[in-house]
């Protein structure tokens, strides 16, 4: 096992160093000039180029890229050129700002999901498996952003039950209060849609596809009722759900944008959204680069996860 992590991590390294690649190249790729959306198009050129070394645009790309690489591995991602602050701070608040929904909409949309898809599972072909079957199109065909705008306009200006958008009244900061989390209520519900039907529908063929394996009707053979079965069955359905759920939560986190700006909700999506209209190019980076090697370090941690519960992949 210690073999296998071991040569799991080593395979990250380059995965990383290729990430930071893509970051680097592909915001240089898009067209205009982030100093001019910063200063101005009526700002005067000497003030411009003084930017431009300040920050290191004026030097070749390749001599950025390392310049970039070695901030990186400092733990130094540069100052937003908007703002000025450290790109590090603003990143740090708005990951744990995402981290927040994330979560509870990985609870609420991993949950239901995992029951949905063993109930239509275990009940292939039955009314059960119908309806579950119907909720999961439906969950994943919805489109989240709409379901938000629908949810804000049913749940907060004609119900006046939840607040529309924000953490909390006046900008204040998180805190597990009634007040906080009814904030919460709204995105985490939008967020988790999506999920649960994607989790439900793998779990379901997952189940469905184990049910007929011979193993399966040799243990019903033998008179084994369903919790014998029932936790056979979940020792076999373990390592696919697992990934599953890995990559489903690095899509959360990755993939909140409209969520948070339809919300007004200050996490990475919503930092990612305002660096995109003005620009930056620092915080742009930082934010992409911290997403994308969150990404690969829980796909390293779900690899660990799976090989603890199949030791056939440690194999491989």
């Amino acid at each position: 096992m210690f073999a296998y992590i071991l040569r799991r991590i080593l395979y990250i390294v380059p995965i990383a160093l290729g990430v930071t690649l893509l970051v680097f190249a592909l915001v240089h790729i898009a067209p205009g000039d982030p100093l001019n959306a910063v200063v101005g198009p009526d700002a005067p050129a000497e003030v411009v180029e003084s930017l431009r070394r300040a920050y290191g645009f004026d030097r070749p790309l390749p001599v950025q890229y390392l310049i970039y690489l070695g901030n990186v591995l400092t733990g130094d991602l540069g100052q937003s050129v908007a703002t000025g602050r450290p790109v590090v701070a603003d990143l740090g608040r708005a990951l744990g700002n995402t981290l927040i929904l994330s979560v509870g909409a990985a609870i609420v949309g991993f949950t239901s999901g995992i029951l949905l898809g063993a109930l239509a599972g275990w009940h292939r072909g039955g009314l059960t498996d119908r309806l579950a079957t119907l909720v999961t199109v439906i969950g994943v065909s919805v489109p989240h952003y709409w379901l938000g705008m629908v949810l804000v306009i049913v749940m907060a200006v004609e119900l006046n039950l939840l607040p529309a958008m924000g953490m909390a009244p006046g900008g204040e900061g998180w805190g597990f209060t009634t007040t906080h989390l009814k904030h919460a209520v709204l995105p985490v519900i939008t967020m988790s849609v999506i999920p649960m039907g994607i989790v439900a529908r793998s779990v379901r063929a997952t189940v469905a596809e184990v049910l007929q394996q011979e193993f399966v009707q040799a243990l019903r053979a033998k008179g084994l009722g369903r919790g014998p079965v029932l936790r056979h069955v979940v020792r076999n359905v373990a390592p696919t759900i697992v990934s599953v759920l890995g990559l489903q939560f690095g899509y959360l986190l990755g993939g909140s944008i409209l969520i948070e700006t339809v919300f007004s909700w200050p996490g990475t999506g919503f930092l990612l959204n305002e660096a995109i209209f003005k620009r930056d190019i620092p915080l742009l980076q930082g934010t992409i680069l911290m997403l994308g090697l969150f990404f690969v370090l829980l796909n390293l941690l779900v690899d660990i996860a799976q090989a603890a519960l199949d030791p056939r992949m440690r194999r491989s």
